[in-house]
């Protein structure tokens, strides 16, 4: 059974704009929002389940949904509540889940990336994106600023926070799991490293990074097996977070390529 919606006033509609603006929404309803029908596919594939999803059947045309409340609206009243364009006219609030430590699986031979105090979505979804591409086992954010739920970080992961494996904890946590693990640990900062190159990759590694302001903590700095670096030949001192990631994931990549 389909509902027919007309009106933003809808409390429908203003609980899935609530959703796509707090935080506080989110972790206090266990929903969040998924916006296309790339993202969403991904994360149903993932094992999400849907609790409601706004469909415009004048953009989406006749497509296959999941069982779920589903809520018809017009092409005027999707406008309001999509934050993109071209995202099919499909828009779903989803069952949250908790991304613990305990849940990842990792392979034999895992590659992990660990991000630190990173603050803006964007940046965290840029990394899972890259992260999928990659074929990373898992990414371990610590002491997250961000939502994981967060609407701009699963835009920008373009659905790879459903594909990447994804904890949230304590640096101190992390430091514990990767040890017990036995996955060395790999800091990228620039006091008293090396070029990122020269570092062997090829075992069982976690690539650690932080904010371009601040970097590292010293309990990471301390208990790193190597400090490395992307050596820098312009003017300035750092890279995007996002991009430092795609350097120095591909570089394990390609050093466990050519064995």
């Amino acid at each position: 059974m389909r509902e027919l919606l007309t009106s933003a006033s809808n409390p429908k509609i203003k609980k899935l704009i609530a959703l796509q603006q707090k935080a506080s929404e989110r972790r206090e309803s266990s929903l969040f929002v998924v916006e296309g029908r790339r993202e969403l596919e991904r994360c149903l594939d993932a094992g999400y389940q849907p609790d409601t999803i706004f469909i415009c059947p004048e953009i989406s045309g006749e497509i296959s949904l999941p069982e779920c409340r589903i809520c018809e609206v017009g092409r005027e009243l999707y406008a309001k509540i999509a934050c993109r364009e071209g995202t099919e006219g499909i828009i779903a609030e989803i069952r949250s889940s908790e991304r613990r430590l305990d849940d990842l699986a990792l392979g034999e031979n895992p590659l992990v990336a660990v991000l630190e105090s990173v603050e803006k979505p964007g940046n965290i979804g840029a990394v899972l994106r890259t992260c999928d591409a990659a074929g990373v086992d898992a990414l371990i954010i610590c002491d997250p600023k961000a939502d994981l739920y967060n609407p701009n970080l699963i835009r920008a992961s373009l659905g790879a926070a459903f594909t990447v494996q994804c904890a949230a904890c304590s640096s101190q946590e992390a430091l514990a799991y990767l040890k017990e693990h036995g996955i060395q640990i790999l800091t990228a900062q620039l006091q008293d490293s090396s070029a990122y190159y020269d570092c062997d990759m090829r075992g069982p590694t976690a690539i650690v990074m932080g904010t371009e302001s601040t970097g590292l903590s010293r309990q990471w700095r301390e208990a790193a097996d190597a400090h490395i670096m992307i050596p820098m030949h312009g003017r300035v001192d750092s890279l995007n977070v996002s991009v430092s990631a795609a350097i120095l994931l591909y570089e394990s990549v390609r050093q466990r390529q050519n064995g």
